[in-house]
């Protein structure tokens, strides 16, 4: 599973940084958070392709999140994708899309499917689950994170060996949790071949939101947490105003959630240079880096 920072800006854009927009390539599929405006060319850019199984989670309305909307299903249908695309978002979203469909004019290829989701899971899958959970900002705004399932075991050869059952077929149903029997009559459970069930990985995204346990919860023991962190510490009271939260507070959040990694995004134009809110991020929390555009990141398992 990959993360690719397309858009890390916050507000308006700048000559570094493109606005609002988080790619997770997982297999063949697509998961896009939030989706500002360039979202398509930072796409092109990444080399990610505009016709695989997609689905865009919206965290909120303001235009640096979902102005990017248009242009995407533009050039997707100007490269013929066929396949739906699934929107999720808060209320507000269906309205938004359909008034897209109304008043620009091209012709859309492939069918959309729009979904105004709550608190609780916004999608599941039978290999993972897209979890919502209200933070605090100046209008409806929703976080989200992505958590894999619980895979299967390590599966033991050396012990299916000493057991007599043949490689192939019995030894993949072993892996995949079912018991099998073997000729003898002999019944083998996959747990005298098979270790326990490992986790899966979870990546929790939170754009624009003031300093709020909502995040805590959500972001518990998190591979990845990618937080916004528009301004540096001394502007908390005015981060506090505008309902945005500062690096020091991003990193109190990692710290407090005990996730592995964190990654500031949402930069304020007024950074050109960054260093500062790593400087601060990192005096609270260890393992933190400020996202730059088109920045690529691995997320593997952890055994």
């Amino acid at each position: 599973m990959q993360v690719i920072f397309l858009g890390t800006s916050g507000g308006i854009p700048t000559a570094r940084r493109s606005l609002s927009a988080i790619a997770i390539k997982r297999g063949a599929e697509l998961i896009l958070f939030d989706c500002g405006e360039g979202t398509q060319r930072q796409m092109i850019l990444a080399k990610i392709g505009f016709c695989r199984k997609t689905r865009i989670f919206i965290t909120h309305m303001h235009g640096d999140h979902v102005l990017g909307l248009p242009g995407l299903f533009q050039t997707m249908s100007m490269l013929d994708r066929t396949k739906r695309l699934d929107i999720y978002g808060p209320a507000g979203i269906r309205n938004f899309v359909e008034a897209i469909m109304q008043t620009v004019r091209f012709t859309l290829t492939f069918p959309i499917a729009t979904y105004e989701v709550e608190e609780g899971i916004a999608y599941r899958d039978q290999e993972y689950e897209v979890y919502a959970a209200w933070v605090n900002h100046n209008v409806p705004t929703l976080a989200y994170a992505l958590v894999e399932k619980e895979r299967p075991g390590k599966f033991y050869p050396e012990k299916a060996k000493k057991l007599g059952i043949p490689e192939g077929p019995l030894w993949a149903k072993l892996k995949r949790g079912e018991e099998i029997r073997l000729h003898d009559g002999r019944v083998i459970r996959p747990k005298e071949v098979v270790g326990p069930s490992r986790p899966g990985r979870k990546i929790v995204y939170s754009s624009d939101t003031k300093q709020t346990d909502a995040i805590v919860n959500l972001a518990k023991n998190a591979d990845l947490l990618i937080h916004e962190a528009t301004l540096d510490d001394k502007l908390r009271e005015k981060a506090e105003e505008d309902g945005h939260s500062t690096a020091g507070q991003a990193a109190e959040i990692a710290a407090k959630a005990k996730v592995k990694r964190l990654f500031l995004f949402h930069i304020s134009a007024r950074y050109e240079d960054p260093s500062i809110l790593l400087e601060q991020a990192s005096k609270v929390f260890q393992h933190v880096q400020v996202a730059e555009d088109l920045m690529k990141v691995e997320v593997p398992y952890s055994e």
